[in-house]
């Protein structure tokens, strides 16, 4: 191992809360070709036991380093080949510990075009600033004036000149910018003031119109909606430092005067120059430059959190509870185009569907609930699932009605959201799916199969349609991306997928397989019928054993021949099982039902053979509940009868939602008035609360209390907090149990007041870049 990589693997260990040797064997399997969700499942002894958090923390972090080591070679060599490269610089180098760093070491030797000192040495004005510099008492302008010549026309024009040759010194020096930039890092403030003309067209920004606050604690909402509003030319906003000190030298200034040599007072008149050189150097060079990286450095930071709130609620909404496999009437709403419907069985194929025309103009409420009645009657519906767009709560009522009025068993109802869903239908996927089905019909199919199993439907859409983040748009999409492929992968692999069941695009999410292997596997069964063991795998034209190895322990097979291979339990560990099982004197299937014996076996018995004890309690647990699900039971929230629309709300209503959102300010909440309301922070619980997913999580059932409604602004404050007038038990621990959620309506501009900072997330950021 080399020494870099040694220092990386450290460097890791650290920010992970692991041990090197941990961190190094973790980097050894994913540069062997293993995915993140193998290791963490499947070589726990080797790296200590680190869980998908860990690993993608180090993946990435991982990649970051060795493209830092990457740029540091390459200044190396340049600094090299320009002959410039002494002991100090070349320590310089290799110590830097970051991006910034390391290019703030390197500013003096970048290539760059010609510029404005450049021009002023050729004209021969080197010299003159040099002799400023060495003699602070001598007159400036009289030592300018030896200086004029055909090129230089005047002392003034000379002084210009060597002005430019010191102010590049100033600029480009390492610590000099470090200096500032923690000067501003503490002091800096964002100011954003609205652009004259658009209080009316930017009145959704409207609490940014004369905006300031510390650059240091901006919360990531505001600092997007910031963002936002500024890119839609409504505010103009600037990072301001030291504009209120009251010193006639401000702070910065002093430090750039100082990085020079220069007295502040009791000086000569090279002092007095320089002072006036290093203020020139801070509007015009120091500052803008600056100025950019902090507002990168401030978006940077403001994704990353964004970012994370969208992937622990796309967790979240991924492993929502199934409803299982049942018979589903699903139903996309709609008014003057109707509603659609799509019956599927409970293998999610479709066996019927129609369009109903309920409401306006046609108003035929009468066929509707005959068409709805008969596709309940003939195909036996379990459950009804109901998109969340427009008409969602009329179409729930038509639902209700026409449930209530049948005879015998009733199927259950309940709301879907259809987030992503016409962007499925318009795919080309669907297509392949679907190829004889109208693309209005694959929509409600689509919201029927998410009651099922929001997981295999969900991943059939891009997660950024899903509509589960805050200002998903503004983030940089590449990162978003990158995060959010992981979610789905984790989410994926942790719950399984049914080998001979899954579709194409389930598949390519299991670890190692991806879009390619996954057709050639569905091919595959097609021609040959369902896979009797994941043995049979092999027979797949190119998966080879590199990819069995990683994929085989995420796929299941429902009674095959191997009851193992219903199970968690990797192949490679089927001896190990063997083992355990015929230490209770059973075969493998009466062993998986009696859990109480397993129990009573000692792990440690059954430990060698390169297995350790974290797989063989691994092994132990599966057998106990083989293929067992982690996501909830299913429950559906019960939105109250007569409060249909934003109108219907009351302060003081008590009613059941469904979080839809979970951001940093607080979670919003679908509670069946076409407009989700939001929970702030601190009205989650009785208590305390930093972070909103301590307390709740998308897709989670809570009941919550009417505090404000705001019709014209379309904004409803509410509460779990405990109601003082009703006492009991606090409300702020939200109900168990989830239901596919709601998404929130297109971005809000979020009160210029609400809690949260990004102060540990920038400090990362700095750190990283």
């Amino acid at each position: 191992m080399t020494t870099t990589q040694s220092a990386i693997e450290s460097t890791i260990a650290g920010e992970i809360g692991a041990r090197a040797e941990q961190v190094a064997a973790a980097v050894a399997l994913l540069d062997g070709g293993a995915t993140v969700p193998f290791v963490a499942r499947y070589r726990k002894e080797a790296t200590g036991g680190l869980d998908d958090t860990q690993l993608r923390a180090l993946e990435t972090r991982l990649a970051y380093l060795r493209e830092l080591e990457a740029r540091r070679a390459a200044v190396l060599k340049s600094v090299r080949e320009q002959g410039k490269l002494t002991r100090e610089i070349e320590a310089a180098i290799r110590g830097a510990a970051t991006r910034v760093a390391l290019e703030d070491v390197y500013l003096p030797f970048r290539p760059k075009r010609r510029n404005r000192a450049d021009a002023a040495r050729e004209r021969g004005l080197g010299p003159l600033a040099e002799r400023i510099l060495a003699d602070r008492a001598a007159d400036p302008a009289a030592l300018a004036a030896r200086f004029v010549t055909a090129d230089v026309p005047d002392a003034k024009a000379a002084l210009e000149g060597a002005r430019d040759i010191v102010a590049e010194g100033m600029a480009e020096n390492p610590a000099l910018v470090g200096e500032i930039r923690r000067h501003l890092v503490a002091r800096a403030r964002l100011r954003a003031r609205v652009v004259a003309g658009k209080e009316e067209t930017g009145a959704k920004f409207s609490d940014y119109f004369d905006h300031d606050e510390k650059w240091a604690t901006a919360p990531s909402h505001r600092v997007l909606a910031l963002l936002r509003a500024e890119k839609e030319g409504v505010v103009a906003l600037e990072i301001e430092v030291d504009a209120d000190d009251p010193a006639s030298v401000k702070p910065v200034e002093a430090m750039v005067a100082r990085h020079a040599g220069a007295r502040l007072a009791g000086g000569g008149a090279g002092d007095a120059w320089l002072l006036g050189v290093a203020r020139w150097a801070w509007r015009q060079k120091l500052r803008p430059s600056l100025s950019t990286e902090l507002m990168g450095t401030l978006k940077d930071g403001a994704d990353g959190e964004a970012i994370r709130v969208f992937s622990r609620n796309l967790k979240d909404l991924l492993l929502a509870a199934p409803a299982g496999a049942r018979t589903v009437l699903g139903l996309d709403p709609g008014v003057r185009t109707g509603v659609k419907v799509a019956v599927v069985d409970a293998t999610g194929r479709l066996l019927d569907s129609a369009t109903v025309y309920p409401f306006q103009p046609r108003n035929d409420v009468a066929g509707a609930s005959a068409t709805l009645a008969r596709l309940i009657a003939r195909h036996g519906v379990e459950l009804v699932a109901i998109g969340n767009g427009t008409a969602s709560r009329e179409t729930e009522a038509l639902a209700a009605a026409v449930i209530a009025g049948l005879p015998g068993a009733k199927p259950a109802k309940a709301v879907v959201s259809e987030a992503g869903a016409s962007v499925y239908s318009a795919s080309e996927l669907a297509a392949r799916e679907m190829p004889d089905v109208d693309v209005s019909i694959r929509g409600a199919v689509s919201i029927a199969r998410r009651l099922q199993d929001p997981l295999s439907e969900l991943i059939k859409v891009d997660p950024k349609a899903i509509g589960v983040g805050q200002y998903q748009h503004d983030v940089d999409q590449g990162r978003l991306s990158r995060a959010l492929d992981a979610v789905v992968e984790d989410a994926v692999n942790a719950v399984g997928v049914d080998l001979n069941t899954a579709s194409a695009a389930l598949l390519s999410h299991v670890a190692g397989l991806g879009p390619a292997l996954a057709d050639a596997i569905v091919a595959h069964r097609d021609a040959n019928g369902p896979f009797a063991s994941r043995r049979r795998l092999l027979d797949v034209a190119r998966l080879g054993p590199k990819a069995f190895e990683q994929c085989a322990g995420f796929l299941r097979i429902a009674d095959g021949a191997e009851p193992l291979d219903a199970s968690a339990v990797h192949p490679e560990a089927y001896p190990v099982a063997r083992r355990i099982v015929a230490a209770l004197g059973r075969d493998v299937r009466s062993a998986m039902r009696d859990p109480a014996a397993l129990k009573s076996l000692d792990p440690g018995r059954f430990v060698g053979d390169g297995f350790g004890l974290p797989t063989v309690r691994d092994i132990i647990a599966e057998l106990e509940k083989p293929g067992r699900d982690p996501r909830p039971a299913f429950r559906t929230a019960t939105f109250a009868e007569g409060v249909d629309t934003i109108g219907d709300l009351r302060p003081g209503m008590s009613l059941e939602g469904t979080v839809t959102n979970v951001a940093a300010f607080g979670a919003f909440v679908d509670i069946g008035v076409h407009q989700d309301g939001l929970v702030h922070v601190s009205q989650l619980a009785d208590c305390f609360v930093k972070d909103p997913a301590e307390v709740v999580r998308t897709g989670q059932i809570v009941r919550v209390r009417v505090v404000e409604v705001d019709v014209k602004r379309k904004r409803i404050s509410l509460s779990m907090r405990r109601d003082p007038a009703e006492g009991g038990a606090p409300a702020g621990r939200p109900a168990s149990g989830t239901a596919a959620p709601r998404p929130q309506p297109a971005p809000r501009a979020e009160p210029a007041r609400e809690e949260g900072a990004l102060g540990a997330a920038l400090s990362a950021a700095l750190k990283r870049r």
